[in-house]
């Protein structure tokens, strides 16, 4: 690797290589050095930037949850226009389609990790916990907008629909489910919900 090379936003061109690799090779193949081979960096420039590995991915998630907050605005402000159903569709796609699927599996993967986000996430998966909060807030637009039941329970329906899409998209290694396949699980969920 050349040295020398002064790298501009080095945490991102990190955090987006760690994306690339963990897509392409899973948890098992997300190593420091695969990481800054992937940015084409020296390894020494992750560890300038970071206590150790474990840090860098406790930073890595955190960072990914984060970039999510853009997403639940877009999906509070989808509240009263189109489909409910349409609207959990793309959402569910958009969010399982990225690389937040593959960072549950890191979560599960690397047991120092779950310690390190314990310290700043006291319960479950930060990708999931945050998208279940997201798709609990839209659910709660859409009740009070009356294109919800008033009983219906968004708390419940919010994390069975997270797993439901986990489970759908969940082998990174073959096709993603088709949009009538997500848009099929999610009216499964939500169905006794919607009024009439």
């Amino acid at each position: 690797m050349p040295t020398g090379v002064h790298l501009r936003d080095v945490r991102e061109q990190l955090f987006d290589a760690a994306d690339r690799v963990l897509l392409r090779d899973g948890p098992s193949g997300l190593t420091s050095r695969a990481v800054t081979a992937e940015a084409g960096c020296a390894k020494g420039v992750l560890h300038r930037h970071f206590a150790d590995f474990d840090a860098f991915l406790a930073e890595l998630v955190l960072d990914r949850v984060n970039r999510m907050d853009a997403q639940a605005a877009a999906l509070r402000d989808a509240a009263g226009t189109g489909p409910v159903a349409g609207n959990l569709t793309g959402a569910l796609t958009a969010l399982f389609g990225s690389v937040a699927v593959a960072i549950v599996a890191l979560v599960t993967f690397r047991d120092e990790l779950r310690a390190r986000l314990r310290e700043t996430w006291p319960a479950g998966v930060p990708v999931l916990t945050e998208a279940a909060i997201m798709i609990a807030g839209y659910l709660a637009a859409e009740r009070d907008l009356g294109r919800l039941a008033p009983d219906a329970e968004v708390d419940a329906l919010a994390p069975t629909l997270i797993g439901t899409a986990h489970l759908l998209f969940a082998d990174r290694t073959g096709p993603a489910p088709d949009p009538e396949a997500v848009r099929k699980a999610v009216m499964n969920v939500i169905g006794p919900a919607l009024p009439g």
